[in-house]
């Protein structure tokens, strides 16, 4: 049997120790915590979740296949027992794709007056992409930058030159700079994503003339220290493993949602303050009005 066991992209040693089994008061006691952080901090990834447990000593949860199997299984039993909210839990890794469709004229009309949203950067002094490594952790950080009408770009490891030839197409005809605020796992995977994105981005940039400004964000060196993030041994099977100059590595969900959250809303503030965000919802809380006035619809 080998030495490691691996949870996803995670690898672990193995504990030669026989594990006993959960009283019914330690499952109560993991229960009452899983509950009450995805209540509290939510929407969080089950990974993040089992992050959390670890770092918060819950009992029976340790940095092991096991001990995420664990709160992976209990999480399910507590939705299905309606005991923890499916709202609390985030899944971008799936999705439903179909074109928009309504019953009736009027019953488009009505939908347009609720979802209408107005550009809030467009009279901002640059432009700003959230691109983040993990699709699952995309409800994570999305009430966000839906909240401040920025894009959020899911790279799911290592970005396309499609993608990435995309994103800098679509900036054809705005000469502001291009602001991409990259968050993503610290190991030599994530670190050479993040790169070889940087580079495309930057390539394509240079033939359209777009100033692309890229910053890594998350997860640094410096934030595992001050957050006291948990880790885990760095993989070195590899050749381009064993170029990974540190002997741990950190996963993106290791950070707590509410600070994950409260690192993006940084990055945005930096070119749409607070008192430029509340003028524009303002404005489209008026036009929003305007428009159920002169073509009806219930703007509830």
């Amino acid at each position: 049997m080998s030495a490691e066991e691996v949870v996803g992209e995670t690898s672990y040693k193995a504990s030669p120790v026989k594990r006993r089994r959960a009283t019914r008061a330690e499952m109560e006691e993991r229960a009452e915590f899983l509950i009450d952080y995805a209540e509290q901090h939510g929407p969080i990834t089950v990974r993040g979740l089992y992050y959390q447990a670890e770092v918060g000593g819950v009992p029976g949860i340790d940095k092991t296949k096991s001990g995420y199997g664990k709160v992976q299984r209990q999480v399910l039993d507590l939705r299905r027992a309606g005991r923890m909210s499916y709202a609390d839990i985030a899944d971008a890794t799936r999705w439903m794709r179909k074109p928009r469709s309504h019953d009736s004229i009027h019953d488009a009309i009505a939908e347009t007056a609720r979802t209408y949203r107005r550009n809030l950067w467009r009279d901002a002094d640059s432009y700003v992409e959230i691109w983040i490594e993990k699709d699952a952790l995309a409800g994570v950080i999305y009430p966000i930058t839906s909240r401040y009408d920025a894009p959020l770009m899911v790279a799911r490891g290592f970005s396309s030159e499609t993608f990435a030839y995309e994103a800098v197409a679509a900036r054809e005809g705005d000469d502001r700079d291009y602001y991409v605020y990259y968050f993503g796992d610290f190991d030599r995977s994530g670190r050479d994503a993040a790169n070889s994105l940087k580079e495309k981005l930057e390539r394509f940039a240079d033939e359209e003339c777009v100033n692309v400004i890229f910053q890594t964000v998350a997860v640094t060196e410096n934030q595992i220290r001050d957050l006291e993030l948990p880790t885990r041994p760095h993989k070195r099977e590899s050749a381009a493993d064993r170029n990974w100059p540190h002997d741990i590595a950190c996963e993106l969900d290791a950070i707590p949602p509410d600070t994950l959250r409260e690192m993006v809303e940084t990055c945005i503030n930096r070119h749409l303050p607070q008192h430029q965000l509340e003028i524009a919802k303002i404005a489209e809380r008026s036009e929003r009005e305007e428009f159920i006035k002169a073509f009806g619809g219930d703007s509830a």
